[in-house]
């Protein structure tokens, strides 16, 4: 039994010592969970089970066989966000990416992180940031072209990324994971669920961003992630290409047509029209005060529509394939695919068959 993690399910269900030793009927005193989240003692399997039950999540998560730990979690967030939100981030994690590696394990078909070894490196300006980005383009070996599915780009190259029911207030983080007893590091990109896809998109950006600059470049890390992004998901190249050098101004059905072919947000392609000098910080203010004054707050002909139906291409589907795979190979029981998938049995029936049974 992992004390650290009854600690951090402790904290996600806003417990105190003495409401989960109540919450358990008294089997176990506060004194006594509390040496079990420091480590000098161990629950039998009777309190272990009422832990589970009591903090509603798994004996697997609570064991923690493969020992995977977090590294620094930045989170983008305000900074009233609570130490309950924080703690339901870091378990939700934590329980997705053992169940990844599970099924990782089973197959053999671990992936690494692809970047080259010399691209996290500090930075000292926003011009930089761009360069950065241009090089990893470079590097991935995708041209000046707009980026279809950001999701399943990081994937391939080894990010683990989630797209969670995380508190409003998150927008995203990126964070190293540990996994059993050597050096492997494994890089996890986390996204809201609950925003726009365009924002989701922008924000997988910036966390990749984190990963390639190092935190001790010079200036507003933010800002450098910021246009990191902007110049991945943009290029300045490409955008010239397609609106030319300089303009003296853009109508707004030209920007909503390029703000779809890049699956921007409106609002983030006006500032790369200004980033790159196409537009004039003059037309930009001029926008923001007119036309686009409300784009920041409502997205103008979202990508996706108000039930999200759209969203299905951008989302992660590496884990869900790989159990899909196992399950039909015999490698994995149905009820395996069913614990590991977190989804109903029908579902996964379905999935597997093509019909529930």
């Amino acid at each position: 039994m992992n004390g650290e993690r009854i600690r951090l399910a402790r904290k996600r269900a806003g417990l105190s010592l003495r409401d989960l030793a109540d919450k358990m009927q008294g089997i176990v005193s506060a004194q006594a969970i509390g040496k079990y989240e420091r480590g000098e003692m161990a629950p039998g399997s009777e309190v272990s089970l009422a832990l589970s039950k009591a903090l509603g999540v798994s004996m697997y998560y609570l064991s923690a066989p493969q020992q995977v730990e977090l590294g620094k979690l930045e989170f983008r967030i305000k900074a009233n966000t609570s130490t309950k939100d924080r703690a339901r981030v870091e378990t939700e994690v934590l329980e997705w990416v053992e169940r990844y590696l599970q099924i990782e394990e089973i197959l053999g078909e671990g992936g690494g992180w692809t970047a080259p070894d010399g691209m996290r490196r500090r930075i000292n300006s926003l011009d930089e940031a761009e360069d950065l980005a241009e090089e990893l383009r470079h590097y991935w070996d995708l041209g000046i072209d707009p980026i279809v599915n950001m999701t399943e780009l990081l994937e391939d190259a080894g990010i683990k990324t989630l797209l969670a029911d995380l508190p409003e207030k998150v927008s995203g983080f990126t964070c190293l994971l540990k996994a059993g007893t050597g050096e492997q590091e494994i890089p996890v990109i986390v996204v809201n669920r609950g925003q726009t896809l365009e924002r989701r998109r922008f924000n997988m950006a910036h966390e990749l961003g984190h990963r390639v600059i190092h935190p001790e470049s010079a200036g507003n890390m933010e800002k450098l992630c910021h246009r990191f992004a902007g110049a991945f998901l943009v290029n300045r190249r490409h955008l010239m290409k397609e609106v030319g050098q300089r303009r003296s101004a853009l109508g707004v059905r030209e920007i909503l047509d390029l703000k779809h072919h890049y699956r921007v947000s409106a609002a983030a392609l006006l500032l790369r029209l200004e980033q790159t000098g196409i537009l004039s910080r003059r037309f930009l203010q001029k926008a923001f005060r007119t036309f686009a004054r409300q784009w920041r707050s409502a997205e103008p002909e979202p990508l996706e529509d108000a039930e999200g139906k759209q969203s299905r291409e951008e989302e992660p589907r590496r884990f869900e394939r790989l159990v899909y795979r196992a399950a039909a190979e015999d490698m994995i029981s149905l009820s395996k695919a069913v614990e590991l998938l977190r989804a109903p049995l029908a579902d996964v029936e379905r999935g597997l068959r093509g019909v529930a049974h």
